[in-house]
């Protein structure tokens, strides 16, 4: 296909073939945008005292349009857990009293957020958002729990494995929803978690950060963490109620099936309520037309 910066020339056929995952077509050549390295690149940690008010400032920063690059808002658990597995028991316990005393305690959240560009554009971006995170009680701290995050950014999913042979499964959904619906989401795919595996007296360490900002919203993203009974078919049977569960959750919430990661097998089944029968009648001529021979 031709490029173009941007076209009103009906349909994108592109993004028809990208949407498809694969029905209508497998991609075999690329042509990639690039663009300079940035002069300069930041990530910096700021602290607010509960998710209303991290979310809230959050939204303000997205709305302003900053110029941002990165805002990713962790809600209490998932701080809650970062901090557990940062290490540097003593540090931690330093930084916590501090937090403590400028009124982020328990319920505290922890908020990363990335400037990258030209230096001046990328200083005036980050004194705009500490202004905004001023405004809604939020503690920054500097740059250095958000250079380990920029470390270790890609080392965690590594950790699924290792912790399977330790007995512990790992999993997680992610969706996207309106401002309205971001905290009933949250609380409802840890809710759904928590009771699919409660009738087997199975705990589930469930926590959720928005990895992704928009002006209209974003994305929620829950990370769900349970022992493995040992048996196969318990394990499994296990996951798919909770997998269900927290789908279900997806849709009487309003959110999409997925954000990022796709629809594939597991979603498909919820796909009709985002869509309509209508769209899933028009998806289905599009895959016959194309590819007739299918099933």
């Amino acid at each position: 296909m031709p490029t173009f910066p941007a076209s009103a020339a009906g349909t994108d056929l592109r993004e028809m073939v990208l949407g498809s995952e694969g029905r209508l077509g497998l991609l075999t050549e690329a042509t990639v945008r690039i663009t300079p390295l940035p002069e300069r690149e930041e990530f910096h940690t700021i602290f607010f005292p509960t998710w209303d008010k991290a979310q809230d400032a959050v939204r303000t920063m997205a709305q302003a349009k900053l110029g941002l690059s990165m805002l990713r808002l962790s809600n209490p658990v998932e701080t809650f857990t970062t901090l557990t597995m940062a290490g540097h028991k003593k540090l931690i316990g330093l930084l916590e009293g501090y937090l403590g005393l400028r009124g982020c305690k328990t319920e505290k959240c922890i908020l990363m957020i990335g400037a990258t560009g030209r230096t001046t554009s990328v200083a005036r971006a980050l004194q705009d958002a500490m202004r905004i995170a001023k405004e809604f009680e939020g503690v920054a701290i500097g740059q250095a729990l958000g250079k380990k995050w920029k470390e270790n950014r890609f080392r965690n999913v590594y950790l699924r494995n290792a912790l399977w042979h330790k007995g512990y499964a790992i999993d997680t959904v992610e969706t996207a929803c309106d401002w309205g619906r971001v905290k009933p989401m949250m609380l409802a795919l840890e809710g759904a978690a928590t009771q699919a595996l409660a009738s087997d007296g199975e705990r589930v360490h469930a926590y959720t950060h928005l990895s992704h900002i928009y002006a209209q919203g974003a994305s929620v993203y829950t990370t769900f963490a349970y022992r493995l009974t040992g048996d196969y078919d318990k394990d499994l049977a296990r996951w798919q109620r909770m997998k269900a569960a927290v789908c279900q959750a997806i849709v009487a919430t309003g959110g999409t099936i997925s954000h990022q990661h796709g629809v594939g097998v597991d979603h498909a089944p919820y796909l009709q309520a985002e869509k309509g029968p209508l769209g899933m009648s028009a998806m289905r001529s599009l895959f016959q037309h194309f590819d007739p021979k299918a099933s």
